[in-house]
């Protein structure tokens, strides 16, 4: 059986729903909300944009892309290499320069000005990233933003502006402890939530002032996801609230939005206490950002986990995406090394994600060579054989030692198999007779590799025929996919 099972009859239903969410119920031929990213309707385990399927893949120097110097380039460069999806966090921890809101010539801030820097560069990012095809998923809070160092340079901590003291809001000047401790109140400003009281409502108003702002730009453009948090521990509330008030601002213009929450706790799978929240809530979490099972997870354990949370999330079918992919820095809470990176990479792609993109730096690959050839190297495979045609399908697998080889098929059409570092398997062919031509492509080099020629590499065959279980070995060490197509 598939490691992924293939969409019940019943639930294509509950899959015309979810997309129907995002289109806000007006025919394709009255709306041009029509062209704005969505899930794709014959396969909504993945992204469509202007009418047709797409997936996202990316790598970036860093995650705030919108206050880079250099940001043209840099979207030349992730352009140039086959990428076409960035995170883009709504950063407060830049210098007091490239704060959102204004700052007075006494070093204080005034939260009812905006910094037009700012939000100038954000409008151009908008733009820039539009004319490229470069989809952007914004992240509208990041926790770390208001605590330890970051706080203490805040706009919106009571010492740092002219606008409330901390006696009034209940605001403390410092936050010491890591955020996921979950004690600073500026995430409690929901009624409700634990640490809420009366005097929030005063920060509420300030941030639903920043969150408009934001929208006044993005709004106006159809390659735009929403994710309210970064690794949030903080209750669903406090995203649910968010989501809601950007799918009214939405509505109000007349445009549609995809809307989700990152939990922290992702990587745990099924002992996860917070992400299973999003597996039955479809009005909500219109995709799914799972972003932290790429942490902390390694080789064969990373994909089960991986497998478990898309089958949760696929009972109500919708795109899964991973806007940062851990892998650098070899940091005690489990980010590995670069090739960790780089595995992790292929396995989201092969086990039926919608999106992968590699964390910057020194956490993840970010654009360095290895992203860029694993980059390359998939948008290869998807020239041949296009991922929301196919489905995890280990099970045709033989002679398969842990974490040696993937495999995701449209079996009897085509098979992508994937060898992190070298290997040989058995590829059940049985039910597939006919001839399939073979592309064996280097993922450190983003290249097709001919090795029917000599140069150092395993002699292979460009042909094979189906109808029995057939050997496919590696050309060398190294990572390596195989395609497979039927002629």
């Amino acid at each position: 059986m598939s490691d992924v099972p293939r969409i019940p009859n019943r639930w294509w239903f509950v899959a015309a729903l979810v997309v129907a969410a995002c289109s806000a119920g007006l025919s394709p031929a009255a709306d041009g909300n029509a062209d704005r990213i969505r899930p794709y309707e014959k396969n909504p385990r993945y992204w469509q944009y202007q009418g047709k399927p797409v997936m996202l893949l990316g790598g970036s120097k860093t995650d705030h892309i919108f206050l880079l110097d250099d940001l043209e380039a840099h979207l030349d460069e992730i352009h140039a290499v086959g990428a076409n999806y960035v995170r883009n966090t709504m950063s407060q921890r830049e210098g007091k320069e490239l704060k959102p809101h204004k700052l007075l010539p006494d070093g204080t801030f005034d939260l009812d000005q905006w910094n037009e820097e700012y939000w100038q560069r954000f409008a151009n990012m908008l733009e820039w990233t539009a004319e490229r095809k470069i989809f952007v998923q914004i992240e509208v809070w990041d926790r770390f933003d208001f605590s330890t160092t970051h706080w203490e340079i805040s706009p919106w901590n009571p010492r740092n502006n002219v606008n409330y003291t901390s006696a009034e809001t209940g605001l403390a000047l410092k936050y010491p402890k890591h955020p996921s401790r979950d004690l600073q109140p500026f995430f409690h400003s929901i009624e409700g939530m634990p640490r809420y009281t009366r005097k929030l409502d005063r920060i509420r108003r300030y941030q639903e002032a920043f969150v408009a702002k934001m929208l006044s730009y993005s709004l106006d453009y159809g390659h735009v996801l929403y994710c309210m948090n970064n690794e949030t521990s903080t209750p669903a509330r406090w995203g649910q609230y968010w989501i809601r008030f950007i799918k009214d601002k939405a509505k109000a213009k007349g445009v549609t939005v995809c809307t989700t929450d990152m939990f922290d706790d992702a990587f745990e799978g099924d002992k996860a206490k917070h992400t299973p929240i999003i597996f039955r809530d479809t009005e909500h979490y219109m995709f799914a950002d799972i972003s932290q099972v790429n942490s902390r997870n390694f080789n064969q354990t990373h994909w089960d986990r991986l497998q478990w949370l898309l089958q949760k999330v696929n009972a109500h079918p919708r795109p899964c995406n991973h806007t940062k992919i851990y892998g650098s820095g070899y940091y005690s809470f489990g980010t590995g090394g670069p090739e960790d990176g780089v595995e992790r990479f292929w396995r989201n792609i092969l086990g039926g994600s919608a999106s992968s993109r590699f964390h910057r730096p020194d956490a993840g690959n970010g654009l360095n060579d290895l992203a860029k050839g694993a980059i390359k190297a998939a948008r290869l495979l998807e020239e041949r054989i296009k991922f929301w045609d196919i489905t995890p399908r280990l099970d045709l697998l033989s002679q398969r030692e842990s974490n040696e080889a993937y495999l995701a098929a449209q079996p009897g059409a085509s098979y992508a198999l994937y060898f992190p570092n070298g290997g040989s398997v058995g590829l059940d062919l049985t039910d597939a007779p006919g001839v399939f031509t073979i592309t064996w492509i280097s993922v450190a080099m983003g290249i097709p590799v001919d090795t029917s020629q000599t140069g150092g590499y395993r002699r292979m065959p460009r042909t094979l025929k189906g109808g029995s279980v057939v050997t496919l070995t590696a050309p060398y060490k190294g990572g390596w996919v195989a395609a497979l197509v039927k002629r």
